[in-house]
This record gives C-alpha cells, sequence and structure tokens, in this order.
C-alpha cells in the first residue's frame, strides 16, 4: 500500500501520491501515527493498570496496542485521503 502511494497506476494514469500530496504526505500520517498512539497508549495503559491492578500486565496491554493501532491508523488515515468526499 505504501508502495502504490508513490507509483503511479498505469491503468488508471493517476498519480496517487502526487493527487494526495496536497492534502497530507505519508510522512505527516506517520508522524501523526506516532503522536496519537502515544496519548492513546498512556489512555491504554492507565485503565489497563486501574482494571488489572497490575503496572506490567497494564504495559504489556498498552506495548502490543501500541504497535497494532498505529499500523491501523497510518491505512486509515491514507484510505480516508483517497476518498473525495468532505474535501
Amino acid at each position: 500500500m505504501i508502495v502504490d502511494q508513490l507509483t503511479v497506476d498505469s491503468k488508471n494514469q493517476k498519480t496517487t501520491f502526487q493527487k494526495d500530496k496536497t492534502s497530507e504526505s505519508p510522512k505527516r500520517s506517520i508522524v501523526k501515527s506516532i503522536s496519537w498512539r502515544i496519548v492513546g497508549t498512556i489512555d491504554t495503559i492507565i485503565i489497563s493498570w486501574i482494571v488489572t491492578g497490575t503496572l506490567t500486565l497494564a504495559f504489556s496491554i498498552g506495548l502490543i496496542e501500541l504497535v497494532t493501532k498505529m499500523v491501523l491508523y497510518f491505512f486509515h488515515e491514507r484510505i480516508w485521503n483517497k476518498i473525495s468526499w468532505g474535501k
């Protein structure tokens, strides 16, 4: 998918990255996903700690959540940048 953002789709003659870069670059999406995941992971760790009462388990849950949701958010942003509705 990332490669698709940087290459030309010869069948449709559209440049997905060129069209998309005016709204948001892939690098910007990555930085946004990292900053948002820091906030979200701190929230998850605190909630997990309150629920489980175990700080080690809370950090384990937070680490797993950090990685999976950061990847999901990146692709979610890239897909939404291809949708012209609301722009």
